[in-house]
């Protein structure tokens, strides 16, 4: 199944996930490469919820452009296989080797996400739209983590309860509510 079939199929959470759903479609009917971050305007990101066995704990990183307790993820950089962006940033930004995919590999949040301008590795960036779609991960806690300097500054398992309330960007507390 391509990516975009996988959104169409996707049930909206709710009526935000409706609206964002439709957008990414406008999208990609709008645009050429949204995969890509040559597309300046918005492009595919993909996220992860990684909890623990217990699902009482998130695995979070404290984000270094953001300012923020965050999920794991990354931009799609061509590749249309999102799930396999996300186990791939969650391992790039955690360290983790062992993270078993859940719901049936299926997107858990899909979202147009807001990006203000910003500096990164030196250059740059303009306001842009990541279409995010993320995905629930299982990970035992006693396993090695540790932070990617270039990219975030600390890195823990939170509790669950406390996800919303971490997390300093507004936009992403009813993602995260979800």
């Amino acid at each position: 199944m391509d990516l975009r079939e996988k959104i169409e199929k996707y049930v909206p959470y709710n009526e935000q996930e409706e609206k964002d759903k439709n957008t990414i479609l406008k999208y990609m009917d709008a645009f050429e490469d949204t995969l890509t971050r040559n597309n300046e305007f918005g492009h595919f990101t993909a996220s992860s919820w990684v909890v623990n066995k217990e699902r009482t704990k998130v695995l979070m990183i404290y984000h270094n452009i953001y300012k923020s307790w965050a999920w794991t993820g990354g931009h799609a950089d061509g590749d249309s296989n999102l799930l396999h962006v996300a186990i791939k940033e969650a391992e790039e930004e955690t360290g983790l080797k062992n993270i078993k995919v859940l719901n049936n590999s299926k997107i858990i949040s899909l979202d147009t996400l807001p990006v203000h301008g910003h500096v990164k590795r030196g250059k740059y960036v303009s306001a842009h739209i990541h279409l995010s779609v993320a995905y629930l991960f299982e990970a035992d806690e006693n396993d090695s983590i540790r932070i990617k300097p270039d990219e975030n500054s600390k890195i823990g398992w939170q509790d669950i309860d406390k996800a919303v309330e971490l997390s300093t960007e507004p936009h992403m507390k009813p993602v995260y509510s979800k």
